[in-house]
């Protein structure tokens, strides 16, 4: 899908919990380097094995971290929200992708060229220290999928990744096609649109040409895996003994 981004103004207030969490005297001198961006859905920002050369920081809008095979096929890992960063771990050094990343849900971005992040890092123990923890509570949230993939069926995924997406974007209203879906779930097209028939039947959502809307977000609570809590509410960064 065709995309693109555009530079805006940095006059806004932080949304991205990482960049807000941030102390006065580690932001400060970040701000010059930051661009505010606006990215489309299905935007490709890295393929396996590439270079990290920028981070995003979300500010509205997701990204999704694919694993890809050589088939072709792929599966969702993780998301990143305003909760997160994609390719913080490059500010530690060097470092390449190792999943696909698209952006799921258009929105808008903080971003900063990687080298500059790294410089900001090393001169900084609060920064490097937030990417550490951060990068463990994503590694966590990986298994954790990884397990969801393998043990649950399609219907509680899917309502476990709308609740996890609607807290993303704050908001109850997601642009979503079904090849996106089907891509997400790693299940056929088909299948996404039996569930999402079977989910609007029962009142918890509406969904018409690409557009879901949440009517009942206690409904899809009710049919969504344990793994919505676990992933969502804060079990892993506890599990970790971190607190971003």
């Amino acid at each position: 899908m065709d995309a693109q981004s555009q530079d805006l103004s940095m006059s806004y207030s932080l949304s991205n919990y990482l960049l807000a969490s941030l102390p006065p005297h580690v932001l400060g001198p970040m701000q010059a380097d930051l661009e505010l961006v606006s990215l489309s859905q299905g935007l490709v920002l890295l393929e396996p094995d590439d270079p990290i050369e920028r981070i995003y920081f979300p500010e509205s809008g997701m990204i999704s971290l694919l694993v890809v095979t050589r088939a072709g096929d792929t599966i969702e890992t993780s998301v990143v929200g305003r909760e997160g960063a994609l390719g913080l771990q490059r500010g530690l050094g060097k470092r390449r992708s190792l999943t696909r990343a698209t952006v799921q849900i258009a929105g808008r971005f903080s971003s900063i060229a990687a080298y500059k992040f790294e410089q900001a890092a090393a001169a900084s123990t609060p920064l490097r220290d937030m990417i550490n923890r951060y990068t463990e509570i994503l590694w966590a949230e990986a298994q954790q999928t990884a397990a969801c993939n393998a043990i649950h069926d399609a219907s509680s995924r899917l309502c476990r990744w709308l609740l996890q997406s609607a807290t993303c974007v704050d908001g109850d209203h997601l642009t979503l096609t079904q090849d996106f879906l089907s891509h997400m779930l790693g299940v056929r097209r088909t299948t996404v649109t039996l569930l999402a028939q079977e989910l609007q039947r029962k009142g918890a959502i509406k969904y018409s040409r690409g557009k879901i809307s949440i009517l009942s977000r206690s409904t899809l609570e009710s049919y969504a895996c344990e793994c919505h809590q676990i992933i969502q509410n804060g079990s892993l960064p506890r599990k970790i003994g971190v607190s971003l």
